[in-house]
């Protein structure tokens, strides 16, 4: 009964049942990513639309092609970005601005051609024919017929993909560099511009992240416990320099003490 269901073309059970659940999840995850207003979201869902395309293609029989959609695009080119952007970081409000005027009408009216187009050569590709799967494609092993298929048949258009991508890998490298017109200071011509600059902020260094200051520390005085600065914590090079900022701001009022007493 397998064999003839799969002679005839027709949808077997557990295939159904896979892409009634799986094929619905991708197109929600799909409409998700282009919904959500956070850039990591959007790359997660992107990630789980990859890895049920690749489901698919095992499921019908392009082990070789389902395997690379993990390894390849899900696992590495996906994960790259959303490390990326997990380290950089992008707000909400930036993802919603048009950086190009005009730019998303454009996309949203080439996304629908597109759609249109792959639904076309789809339903010219499959109506009226019958549908037999990689069964006999796979006869001798899906690696082993994709790699003859490649080299044999379509060994042309094979190399001239490969000539293409290795082109705009050259052009981007190209595009990348730049020539530079400063000679690079070594590393004592740095240390002696960091203390010989106009404030101790370059010599001292600014907070680090997570840190809030308004000011940096080597120049402003330390508070007393009566809520008064303490000039003898500024250094009397500083001092000396004219580099000390006024320590009456820093002080506390009268309302703060009384706060502070209190508690």
């Amino acid at each position: 009964m397998i064999n003839l269901a799969t002679s005839l073309g027709q949808t077997q059970t557990p295939e159904a049942v896979m892409f009634w659940i799986l094929g619905p999840s991708a197109v929600l995850a799909a409409l998700g990513m282009l919904l959500v207003k956070k850039a990591v979201h959007s790359a997660i869902l992107l990630a789980w639309v990859m890895i049920t395309l690749a489901i698919f293609y095992i499921a019908q029989d392009a082990v070789f092609l389902g395997i690379v959609q993990i390894v390849v695009y899900t696992g590495a080119v996906m994960m790259l970005f959303l490390f990326i952007l997990m380290l950089v970081g992008v707000d909400s409000a930036d993802s919603l601005t048009e950086t190009i005027p005009g730019l998303r009408p454009i996309a949203i009216t080439a996304a629908i051609g597109f759609g249109g187009l792959l639904v076309s050569l789809l339903g010219r590709a499959t109506l009226g024919r019958q549908m037999v799967g990689l069964t006999v494609a796979n006869t001798d092993g899906n690696v082993q017929e994709l790699a003859k298929k490649l080299f044999s048949t379509y060994v042309w258009p094979f190399e001239v993909v490969s000539a293409l991508l290795i082109t705009a890998a050259l052009g981007a490298m190209v595009l990348a560099h730049h020539q530079r017109t400063i000679i690079r200071p070594t590393q004592r011509e740095q240390s002696i511009n960091r203390f010989r600059g106009d404030s101790m902020a370059s010599a001292a260094g600014l907070p680090g992240p997570g840190v809030f200051a308004r000011h940096n520390a080597v120049d402003v005085p330390a508070l007393l416990p009566d809520g008064s600065a303490a000039a003898a914590s500024i250094s009397a090079t500083l001092k000396a320099r004219g580099d000390v900022i006024d320590s009456r701001i820093f002080e506390l009022s009268e309302v703060d003490t009384s706060v502070e007493e209190e508690k």
